[in-house]
């Protein structure tokens, strides 16, 4: 098991985030806004079989969430899969993982932010417009940043409501659609399949929708009992996240005429069931799940910069920790700010190619691990994966089988993303030694 890295003098991270925040943070990290849009997409792809279509991918997902909780039940300080890789390949293996995964969080945080905007112009049409766009940009990146700075356990407050509050319409609107269908004849509504191309394209997009859980783990220095906590908020999560995404996806292709083609599917399957305030149910409860998403980026991402400090691989001060609140302030500042620029840049369009190919990378590389980890440390897995190397292969294939569906014809920004981990890894590659576990 890892130890904290550096005991002594300094001011070290409190540990306060429990068992069940643990699980509230790894739900916030996945819900996003997909969930408002993706269902039309799959249905689209798969027809009236993308109710298992979801289901099958949550399992996909399963088998690699197993792999991080085996890792992660090894491992006490913080940094999640920039730590488990770095472990088990080397400091060069661990920057390129942490830079791909830190870029595709700052990005996906700042058109998050932009969305946030969008859908408050729903309510408030002037919030599209330069002025208000600014204001609002920045008061929410600073209320988030503030919170976070101030204390794990603020931060951690502020998830757990997020978590509760955009969780709540999406339960109604699963409870309210399942009831409908139950006392109302399905419509035989026609919905075209591309076949098992369609399939794998579905699943590719369905990965990255479950996706996002392993920026909950950045923060295991900050957890009571992390080698035992994070593998049951990591399944209970998904678990959580499958039942809903299943739930509101059968709802889909079985209420909305040409669901394929809707542009705002949740919302039109709400009209459908709950009538209009239905689909204002469904625009509120997009902006609650957008921000708690935000929340929880807020949280994990300056844990993932304070790791790579923390190891010489980042400048030492993205590992100062705050006297009083015990946070890494300076981390968060940092990516508060940039995440405030990107988005009020509004040219940080994410790249589709390099979000599947990073995301697919590291999750292949953290399967990769876990044998290696294995016979590294054969006795600080609290938690080992039934199977012997069965999981982790099958992990990895299903990585490779989701490769072979990206469009690598634009793939330059993932080249300067290795690119730039690689310069980096020249600049620190001698300075000091590689962690080890005890």
């Amino acid at each position: 098991m890892v130890q904290p890295s550096s005991p002594g003098a300094d001011p070290q991270l409190r540990r306060d985030i429990g068992r069940w925040s643990w699980v509230a943070l790894a739900i916030n990290s996945i819900l996003g806004s997909g969930i408002f849009g993706l269902p039309s997409v799959v249905a689209g792809l798969t027809g009236r079989w993308s109710p298992l279509v979801v289901l099958l991918a949550g399992a996909a997902m399963a088998v690699v969430i197993g792999c991080y909780a085996e890792a992660a039940s090894q491992f006490t300080e913080t940094g999640g899969q920039y730590l488990f890789v770095r472990h088990a390949f080397g400091r060069l293996a661990g920057l390129q993982v942490g830079w791909m995964n830190l870029l595709s969080r700052l990005t996906a945080c700042a058109a998050a932010v932009n969305l946030l905007v969008i859908s408050l112009g729903q309510f408030w049409p002037q919030a599209t417009e330069r002025g208000p766009r600014f204001a609002v940009m920045t008061l929410l990146v600073a209320t988030l940043a503030r919170a976070n700075y101030r204390g794990v356990a603020s931060g951690t407050r502020m998830s757990n409501l997020a978590t509760l509050a955009k969780l709540a319409p999406l339960a109604v609107i699963c409870v309210a659609g399942l009831g409908y269908l139950a006392v109302h004849p399905v419509p035989a509504h026609e919905i075209g399949s591309h076949g098992r191309g369609g399939w794998l394209d579905a699943t590719l997009l369905l990965f990255f929708a479950y996706g996002g859980y392993e920026a909950a783990l950045n923060p295991m220095g900050e957890a009571r009992d992390p080698r035992r906590d994070a593998g049951f908020a990591l399944i209970v999560a998904l678990a959580v996240v499958t039942v809903v995404y299943t739930t509101l996806q059968l709802i889909v292709v079985s209420v909305v005429p040409d669901a394929a083609h809707s542009a705002r599917p949740l919302a039109d399957a709400a009209r459908v069931v709950l009538g209009a305030p239905g689909a204002t149910l469904v625009s509120a409860g997009a902006l609650i799940s957008v921000y708690g998403y935000l929340s929880a980026n807020l949280l994990t991402v300056p844990r993932g910069t304070y790791a790579l400090a923390a190891r010489g691989d980042f400048p030492a001060a993205f590992a100062a920790i705050h006297p009083r609140y015990r946070t890494p302030h300076l981390s968060i500042l940092a990516v508060a700010v940039a995440v405030w620029v990107f988005a009020l840049s509004g040219s940080f369009a994410w790249n589709v190619t390099l979000s599947a190919v990073a995301r697919l990378f590291y999750y292949a590389a953290v399967c990769a691990a876990v044998p290696v980890l294995r016979r590294r440390q054969p006795q600080a897995a609290l938690y080992r994966l039934p199977g012997g190397m069965t999981l982790p292969a099958l992990g990895i294939l299903i990585c490779v089988a989701l490769l072979t569906r990206v469009d690598f014809s634009r793939s330059l920004i993932l080249i300067t993303v290795i690119f730039v981990a690689t310069v980096n890894w020249l600049l620190v590659r001698n300075r000091g030694a590689t962690p080890r576990a005890a």
